[in-house]
C-alpha cells in the first residue's frame, strides 16, 4: 500500500476516518491509486470497474466494503448502482473513461457523438443518481485534462470535452450544494492507459517530459490521488478545476 504524506489529521487521526469513498474506475491507474490512498487515510472504499477480473485483483489488495463491475456509460446500470448502495457515502470519484483522438479526415460522426455524449452524460448521470446518497459537505470529484486546451489535429472532440467539463462542474456545484463538486485536470500521467495509448513511444515521451517539465519528473497516479484526497478533505473547495500537470502547460510542444 502506498504511503500518503500527511495522512494523519491534526490530532493524529486519519483524515478520512469513518468515511466511505466510492471510486468509479478503481481497477487500475489513477482510480486504483486513489482507492489505495483513501484506504491508507482511514476510509472505507467501494470499488467500481468495467473489467471484472481486474476489479477482482484490485479488490483483493484493498479489502473494499463493496465492488461492482459495470460500464459507467451504461446509465441504467449507473442508476441501479447508486440505488443499491446500502447507506450514505461521503465522496464519489470518477476516473472512468479515456480521451479519444479523432482527426476530421477519418472521423466517424456516430463515434464522435458517442464519445462526446458519453463523457458528459456520465458526469451528469453520477450527479443525478448520487443525489440523496452523498452526505452534506461530501464530494463529487471528476477527471478532466489539460492537453485539450491546445488545438491540434485530432483534438476536436477532446478539446470540446475539455472546455465543457469545468462549466458543467461549476453548475453542478451550485445545484448539488452542500455537496461539493470539483474537477481534476491532469496532463500526462504515467498510467497503464498512457502505456496503451502510446505503445512503443511511451519511453520516449517519459524522457521528453523528464527533460522539459519544470518539475523534471513525470507525473504519476500517486500525485493525482494525493490531490483527490486533498479535495475530499478540504471542505472550502467546490466548483473548481484543479490542474496537475507538472507545468506541462508552461512549455511549448
Amino acid at each position: 500500500m502506498s504511503a500518503v504524506p500527511g495522512a494523519a489529521g491534526t490530532h493524529g487521526r486519519p483524515r478520512l476516518a469513518d468515511q466511505t469513498v466510492v471510486v468509479i474506475g478503481a481497477s487500475a491507474g489513477i482510480g486504483l491509486e486513489t482507492a489505495r490512498q483513501v484506504r491508507a487515510d482511514g476510509a472505507r472504499v467501494v470499488m467500481v470497474g468495467r473489467n471484472p477480473e481486474r476489479l477482482r485483483q484490485a479488490a483483493a489488495e484493498l479489502d473494499p466494503v463493496g465492488t461492482a463491475a459495470f460500464d459507467a456509460t451504461d446509465s441504467e446500470r449507473l442508476k441501479q448502482f447508486f440505488d443499491d448502495l446500502p447507506g450514505p457515502v461521503d465522496h464519489v470519484m470518477v476516473t472512468a473513461g479515456a480521451p479519444s483522438y479523432m482527426p476530421l479526415d477519418s472521423m466517424d460522426l456516430a463515434d464522435a457523438r458517442r464519445e462526446f455524449g458519453d463523457r458528459l452524460a456520465t458526469t451528469l448521470g453520477v450527479a443525478l443518481h448520487s443525489r440523496g446518497k452523498v452526505r452534506a459537505g461530501g464530494t463529487l470529484l471528476f477527471m478532466g485534462g489539460t492537453g485539450g486546451r491546445r488545438p491540434g489535429v485530432g483534438m476536436a472532440v477532446v478539446s470540446a470535452v475539455t472546455a465543457a467539463l469545468p462549466a458543467l462542474v461549476a453548475n453542478l456545484a451550485l445545484e448539488l450544494a452542500p455537496v461539493r463538486v470539483n474537477l481534476i485536470a491532469a496532463g500526462f500521467v504515467d498510467t497503464p492507459l498512457s502505456a496503451a495509448l502510446l505503445g512503443d513511444r511511451l519511453e520516449a515521451r517519459r524522457e521528453e517530459l523528464r527533460a522539459t517539465l519544470p518539475i523534471r519528473r513525470v507525473v504519476g497516479p500517486a500525485d493525482v490521488a494525493a490531490l483527490a484526497v486533498h479535495l475530499m478533505c478540504n471542505d472550502a473547495l467546490t466548483g473548481g478545476t484543479y490542474d496537475i500537470d507538472g507545468g506541462q502547460q508552461l512549455i511549448s510542444h
